[in-house]
């Protein structure tokens, strides 16, 4: 059974409450398990929460999910970037999927919450990477092959 690491951002709670959700119900759909949900104060700091969960020997991926509705400055648009590269890293570091559910940047409450499937989303694409990557190598570049 694949198990996941959930990382949910509390800022907007109204909507990542209900994108929870439906990351959680997407994992019970799929047959799969939350090892652990870590709740993060915002999308900014998901990477290290995301980092954390994919150090874990039980867990096979980690969906990340929130939402960052546009103000009056480009904050939100600097968060998501400075989010998604993070999130990118820590996969790529760990060698173990991350996915992002996050919604944004440029959208107001409303758009957001139209696109909370974007977290079952995260869900399915992290369950996906799990069943379609190939394992990866014990050996190392200073391994004799």
């Amino acid at each position: 059974m694949t198990t996941l690491g959930l990382v949910v951002a509390d800022f907007n709670r109204p909507i990542t409450e209900q994108m929870e959700q439906d990351a959680l119900e997407a994992v019970t759909a799929a047959g799969a398990e939350v090892y652990e949900t870590v709740h993060v104060p915002g999308v900014y700091d998901a990477p290290l929460a995301a980092d954390r969960l994919a150090r874990l020997d039980d867990v096979d991926a980690v969906a990340v999910v929130g939402t960052v509705i546009t103000g009056d400055t480009d904050h939100d648009q600097v968060i998501t970037d400075a989010t998604a590269q993070r999130l990118s890293d820590v996969s790529l570091e760990r060698d173990t999927p991350v996915t992002l559910g996050v919604t944004g940047p440029g959208m107001s409450a409303a758009e957001a919450r139209e696109r909370v499937e974007n977290a079952a989303n995260a869900v399915d694409g992290a369950l996906k990477l799990v069943s379609e990557l190939p394992a990866p190598s014990l050996a190392t570049d200073s391994d004799p092959q």
